[in-house]
């Protein structure tokens, strides 16, 4: 009788787990370039209480199924899905998504990069385009001042219209980097990504080629939770939790009942 309260607060923890991952990605539908996360869970281990394939007699007649009692759940992982997002449209020359696969590179203050699908770019006091948190945006490209627009194409390549120029000055191209696999990537809060050795070495490539996604600017990708399957996620784990709930409690009446009997 025991057993069975082991494996009912087994499946309670993992529908905890369930709806904290769910709750992140519901308070997170309105972050630009958030990536929702999916729980994943995996059975215990198994006691064997009469083993398959054991002899039943000595002409070798073996049992068939055999009797293996589980031990529970248990979370295996939390997979982020990295599928494209929705992009808006801002009008702000400086806020940029990438439309199919890569990664902006972001210089972190102790000079370490990390990545992000975040494009809400801004500029420095010197002129430099940099995130919301003032870390550059590599390969470092500063704005001159005297600047009256800024243009950013497709194969990431910024330009500036300079008073007194015909042709808009090239200040330089945007880095865009993929990943082997996108969901070994370590996440650091602030959107961003570090890269790790599930995700594999980060791959500088062209926007445009070689399978690396384009440039849009004056757009912003949003995140890519669906709240109505959030919602849905939810109201399932929430059943989940009760009916482990329930059998806790069903095990205790049986127990009680024995208790009684003796």
């Amino acid at each position: 009788m025991m057993r069975a309260f082991n494996i009912a607060a087994t499946g309670m923890m993992a529908q905890q787990l369930n709806v904290e991952v769910i709750s992140n990605n519901i308070a997170n539908i309105t972050t630009t370039g958030f990536k929702r996360q999916r729980a994943e869970f995996q059975d215990l281990l198994y006691q064997p209480q009469k083993r398959v394939g054991s002899n039943t007699s000595e002409s070798g007649t073996l049992v068939p199924t055999g009797v293996e009692l589980g031990l529970g759940v248990k979370a295996g992982a939390v997979y982020r899905i990295h599928e494209q997002g929705n992009v808006i449209q801002t009008q702000n020359v400086l806020d940029l998504a990438v439309q199919g696969k890569g990664y902006f590179r972001i210089e972190l203050p102790d000079g370490e990069f990390a990545y992000t699908r975040a494009g809400a770019f801004q500029l420095s006091p010197n002129g430099e385009i940099v995130n919301t948190d003032g870390f550059r945006v590599t390969p470092g490209l500063t704005i001159p001042p005297e600047a009256e627009d800024i243009s950013v194409s497709k194969a990431g390549v910024v330009e500036a219209k300079i008073p007194g120029q015909i042709d808009p000055q090239v200040i330089g191209t945007l880095d865009i980097v993929t990943f082997i696999n996108d969901a070994g990537l370590k996440a650091i809060g602030e959107n961003l990504f570090k890269e790790s050795p599930a995700s594999g070495a980060a791959l500088v490539g062209i926007p445009g080629q070689q399978g690396v996604g384009t440039i849009m600017q004056g757009f912003v990708e949003t995140s890519n939770v669906n709240a109505v399957t959030e919602i849905t996620n939810l109201i399932v784990a929430q059943r989940s939790y009760e009916m482990n709930s329930k059998v806790i409690t069903a095990s205790d009446q049986m127990l009680q009942a024995l208790n009684q009997a003796a």
